[in-house]
């Protein structure tokens, strides 16, 4: 995600939670930015647009596309077939 600030700076990373307060400027995001392993939060009353950018890292992961992709291999005489996980890079 991308987060734009009201003040026109922008925050890329991954939201991981958010919580409600009474007010906007109580409830917030909490991410992981981009090139930073520390979390950050950010208020709802400083979000000025958000944008879904950069790699979704769920997208062709269904259950149909693992067997659709595990029935190809098969049938190509692969052996040792398992479930691996990708790299998130």
């Amino acid at each position: 995600m991308t987060i734009t600030l009201k003040n026109g700076s922008a925050v890329e990373g991954y939201i991981f939670d958010r919580r409600n307060g009474d007010t906007l400027a109580n409830s917030c995001v909490r991410l992981f930015p981009k090139n930073d392993p520390k979390k950050i939060a950010i208020a709802y009353s400083d979000i000025a647009g958000l944008a879904f950018t950069g790699r979704d890292t769920a997208a062709g992961k269904s259950w149909e596309a693992w067997v659709r992709k595990y029935w190809e291999k098969k049938q190509a005489g692969e052996t040792n077939i398992e479930l691996k996980p990708e790299s998130l890079d």
